[in-house]
């Protein structure tokens, strides 16, 4: 009888050992780059999340980033609406008069180093350096922008970002009501779509008001409920809490100059930190007032 009870509880076990590996093997991410992508899959199946574009002579931007199960894309590339704009992305409006928000081809942007982190915690890491260049074609600034990407285990996405702006001469980046981080999801007119911000503000009411974060929600073909993406603001960034662009087709991003002129000396460095969070359905307050509270105080976990 003993014998019998040993065998059944060994079977429950090497079943719960088995569905336990195979959940572990659905949720692993893996990264794959080659000369123009970073890709980050999840899962046996490698479903696609998130694209890291790394081409020659443009702008490195983040497209297509789809939902924490390979469904739904939830960035744009280039609306007729705003063609300048690509997905996630970092840029800066007046630097030194030159406008890299709206010009991100090769006379603003050189690739100089694109790579890939191991890591063996579960998360995946990359790295892109490219030169913002001057109007006779040499570096101004050293842009670097260091990911951190991890799938949590209530199956969202986070996407840790570290950028740095090395000053290759004395900069001056102009006051103006947009520029830095941005994201553009795929809006179309007569769609869903909505912000609500850290302050309670909704929609375009936030528009040019500070706040901790900015929680985007829209429309995603393929998916059931409303895609999110949360973009969080850290304390230690210049202008904390920012002013933020919230535009009339809900391209969203925190204006790191909208205050008033940044300044960085030559041969020094600027750092912003911020993250997002990738999620569904309505909108969550408590919930992303968690992911900033979990995220500010834990300074260990960005990107190295």
């Amino acid at each position: 009888m003993k014998s019998l009870k040993i065998i059944k509880i060994s079977q429950i076990l090497l079943i719960f050992l088995y569905l336990s590996l195979s959940l572990e093997a659905n949720n692993t991410l893996s990264i794959k780059k080659d000369d123009e992508k970073i890709r980050v899959f999840i899962g046996e199946t490698k479903k696609l999340l998130v694209t890291q574009n790394i081409r020659e002579g443009f702008r490195p931007y983040l497209h297509p980033i789809h939902g924490s199960n390979g469904i739904g894309i939830l960035t744009q590339y280039s609306p007729g609406h705003h063609k300048h704009q690509t997905g996630l992305y970092w840029g800066l409006t007046r630097v030194n008069g030159r406008d890299y928000f709206h010009n991100p081809g090769s006379k603003y942007w050189r690739k100089k180093s694109a790579n890939v982190l191991k890591r063996a915690d579960g998360r995946v890491e990359w790295s892109t350096s490219y030169e913002m260049l001057d109007d006779k074609g040499a570096s101004m600034m050293t842009e670097t922008q260091s990911w951190l990407m991890e799938l949590t285990s209530d199956g969202n996405i986070t996407l840790d970002l570290e950028w740095i702006g090395h000053a290759n001469a004395e900069i001056t980046i102009s006051k103006y009501n947009y520029g830095g981080l941005f994201l553009r999801m795929p809006w179309k007119r007569n769609i869903e779509a909505e912000t609500f911000n850290s302050k309670g503000d909704q929609n375009q009411t936030g528009e040019g008001k500070s706040a901790y974060w900015v929680d985007i929600g829209m429309e995603i073909s393929g998916l059931d409920d409303m895609g999110r993406i949360v973009i969080l603001d850290h304390p230690s960034n210049d202008g904390f809490p920012n002013l933020w662009r919230i535009d009339g087709q809900f391209g969203v991003g925190p204006a790191c100059a909208r205050r008033d002129d940044l300044k960085i000396e030559q041969g020094k460095s600027k750092i912003f930190k911020h993250r997002l969070v990738v999620y569904s359905g309505k909108h969550d307050k408590a919930f992303v007032e968690k992911q900033w509270r979990n995220w500010k105080n834990h300074q260990k976990d960005q990107p190295r």
